[in-house]
């Protein structure tokens, strides 16, 4: 049986009985537990992954069957799926099961889409390695001593590893599109309300969106036709209508690019991904677009407005867990008090600890306007001078992430070096605006790394239509 990187020759196999839904699933799980060691999957769903393929195998023969037939989708650990596990990577929702799906898993199984696992992931989606989950640090497949990235590095790994067509993940700061980039596949945060965050275990509610990640930049639009739209559980979620991303990526377009000089030439920026983009530049100059380089003198300010307003947001968002209202309750504690205090300190882990810290801080009284009000005066900044570019330029273009992916441990002690993970991804978070990391290069050191196009608002169509014209 072959390995698709595209849904369109996987369908044309499955509709004519080459093989059938329940020989896909079986050779899925089969390759799953024989990688059991890169340790992607939180819990594979044995029986409800079978079932649906034997349901989809008759459905196949009825020649009534949805438009991702037979893709194997595996959701990361922050997904809502109704009677299967749910933690978060995290020890506080250990043994916690979902009582009911979040609206993109319903979206994906009314096409016909086989999810068969739920990811690892960091804890509470906070992370840039995937070390801080709870079930230990996922591995990358390109060399299993790299990390795959964070916090969806479960979810990129899985496709990189061919466990999965496609995953989901959530990207809050860079979460879907740095893994993506480490694992040379594709990734697509989407605008903030493209897709319902409804059944999304919140981490910074106002930078948190769910996306898809792929081999292929087809299946990435497939796949986001189906999650997109507006959704009367999520009042956040866009009514704007969700266009045909498989028709507009065939474009073929050429496009106004702004390279962001800022990210080219930034002393953390490995040079060999400099020097590849810089040849890429080239190549797309060639093939018809205008590239230009501009300005963008507040690289700097991103990742301290980024962390100041999604840590407040988690330190909000997390009080819920609390050992009364959700979550592990510490079997040590005698009343109410030592409940709160017990209950938390065992059942998150230190980066999520400290994240709460730093969020209940910013949000304190005589530190509120000081840190999260200015913060949400730069962050109005950033966003009016992103559309300014956007209104001139159709993409931006810098970096998906400073290098290629770096050693299990090698940066787990030193929060800000994690931290600094994001400079090139929280600028499409902070805005609100869609972007994309699309597979470029490969290092000297044999390891992947991509390049990242940002557009306007609701422009995925393009944004899927540059990514399939690199080469």
């Amino acid at each position: 049986m072959n390995t698709y990187d595209h849904l369109t020759d996987l369908r044309k196999d499955l509709l004519d009985g080459k093989f059938s839904c329940m020989d896909w699933v079986n050779r899925h799980i089969e390759k799953i537990e024989n990688h059991k060691d890169l340790n992607l999957f939180v819990e594979i769903f044995y029986q409800e992954a079978r079932d649906r393929a034997s349901v989809l195998d008759q459905k196949i023969k009825q020649g009534n069957a949805g438009k991702l037939a037979g893709l194997i989708v595996g959701i990361k650990d922050n997904i809502c799926y109704k009677g299967q596990g749910l933690s978060a990577g995290s020890k506080m929702l250990e043994n916690f099961q979902s009582l009911f799906s979040a609206t993109v898993v319903e979206r994906l199984l009314a096409e016909d889409a086989i999810i068969i696992g739920r990811l690892n992931c960091d804890e509470f989606a906070m992370g840039s390695s995937n070390e801080t989950s709870f079930y230990g640090p996922a591995k990358n497949p390109i060399d299993p001593t790299k990390v795959p990235g964070g916090s969806s590095g479960g979810s990129a790994a899985a496709v990189a590893a061919g466990l999965c067509q496609a995953t989901l993940g959530s990207d809050t700061g860079g979460s879907i599109r740095q893994p993506a980039s480490f694992c040379g596949i594709y990734g697509l945060k989407p605008t903030y309300g493209r897709v319902s965050r409804h059944g999304l275990i919140a981490f910074a509610s106002s930078f948190d969106q769910i996306g898809p990640m792929a081999r292929s930049s087809e299946d990435l639009a497939a796949v986001l036709e189906v999650i997109s739209g507006s959704d009367e559980y999520d009042a956040t979620a866009s009514q704007s209508s969700v266009d045909d991303y498989t028709s507009q990526m065939k474009a073929n377009g050429k496009y106004r690019i702004a390279l962001l000089k800022e990210t080219i030439d930034n002393e953390g920026l490995d040079p060999e991904i400099a020097d590849h983009i810089r040849k890429q530049v080239e190549n797309l100059r060639k093939a018809g677009h205008k590239v230009e380089e501009v300005s963008f003198p507040y690289l700097d300010y991103l990742v301290p407005i980024y962390y100041l307003i999604a840590t407040a947001e988690a330190s909000s968002n997390l009080a819920r867990y609390d050992g009364v209202h959700y979550g592990h309750r510490s079997p040590h504690a005698h009343d109410l008090e030592s409940i709160y205090k017990l209950s938390r300190k065992e059942g998150f882990g230190t980066e999520v600890k400290r994240r709460i810290i730093l969020g209940t801080f910013v949000l304190s009284s005589g530190y509120y306007d000081a840190y999260y009000g200015t913060a949400q005066k730069a962050r109005k900044l950033i966003t009016e001078k992103m559309q300014l570019l956007t209104n001139k330029y159709d993409f931006i273009m810098s970096p998906t992430s400073p290098g290629t992916a770096f050693g299990i441990g090698e940066k787990r002690e030193d929060p800000i070096q994690m931290y600094l993970e994001d400079i090139f991804t929280v600028m499409a978070n902070i805005s609100g605006m869609p972007a994309i990391s699309v597979p470029s290069g490969t290092h000297s050191n044999g390891l992947p790394f991509g390049i990242q196009f940002t557009a306007g608002n609701f422009q995925e169509g393009k944004l899927l239509d540059m990514a399939r014209q690199i080469k």
